[in-house]
């Protein structure tokens, strides 16, 4: 290699530089818009695009202008994180009077199917139905006051709202018990559920009243007669160390692991 000449390796690189760099270049005067930057990490002229958009939602408190009675019973029922307009549609000209028909009323099944359409990945006690099977022939309105939801009556037991754990329990070691044992809920309970949460139990020695070895099996515990179950036992200072019982048992089918 001669003094003073610049090896290939280095040429090659810087070629690939020069590449890249006029890559970007380009790709910043084509794809990205010029205001980018202004506002933060955002684009400028995004702000005024939305602007120019025509206005289509009111809010509910302009239906609460005319409609406070309506709005009050909303905002205190299970409805009170929904808008009026989830419901009824964009009503932007109709809070200016300028709308030729009021706003939609909905009189069949499928909307409120929207939130309350059976899906096993909903939370559990989320008011679901099947539509098939729960009054088929009727719409939502004819039991249900839309504005304040509270069930028409209250459900024969608690597989109303949790049927998935239900059929779990069903073919479980826990079968015999009812959901009371375990679970103290308020009548409230069955009429505003997620106002009125059932309790749970949070220590070992919940569960050490049926399993715990030395302890006598109640007779008659929270209205159940256990002494006619054979009840598996533990040590319970030497079992599973720390570890609360829910941990490696799940409770509502609770087989050894």
């Amino acid at each position: 290699m001669k003094s003073g000449k610049i090896p290939n390796q280095v040429l090659q690189v810087g070629l690939v530089f020069l590449i890249v760099g006029a890559t970007m270049i380009l790709v910043r005067q084509r794809f990205i818009p010029e205001s980018f930057g202004e506002l933060g990490h955002y684009r400028a002229d995004a702000v005024e695009v939305n602007a120019s958009h025509e206005i289509q939602f009111a809010g509910w408190q302009a239906c609460a202008e005319c409609h406070d009675d309506v709005v009050a019973t909303k905002n205190s029922s299970f409805h009170r994180t929904l808008s009026c307009e989830t419901c009824h549609g964009p009503a932007a000209e109709h809070a200016r009077e300028e709308a030729e028909e009021d706003p939609p009323l909905p009189t069949g099944k499928e909307l409120c199917l929207t939130c309350h359409r059976y899906l096993v990945s909903r939370p559990t006690g989320f008011p679901q139905i099947i539509e098939d099977r729960h009054e088929p022939a009727k719409a939502c309105h004819s039991c249900h006051d839309p504005h304040d939801p509270v069930p028409s009556e209250r459900p024969e037991s608690c597989a109303g709202c949790h049927a998935t754990i239900s059929r779990v329990i069903a073919v479980s070691h826990h079968a015999p018990l009812d959901c009371e044992v375990c679970h103290e809920a308020e009548p409230e309970h069955f009429l505003r559920p997620r106002a009125h949460l059932p309790r749970k139990p949070f220590e070992r020695d919940f569960c050490g009243n049926c399993h715990a070895a030395g302890i006598e099996t109640p007779a008659n515990f929270r209205g159940v007669d256990l002494t006619a179950l054979d009840i598996p036992k533990i040590e319970q200072d030497t079992h599973g160390g720390t570890l609360l019982c829910w941990q490696c048992h799940y409770q509502h089918s609770p087989e050894a692991r």
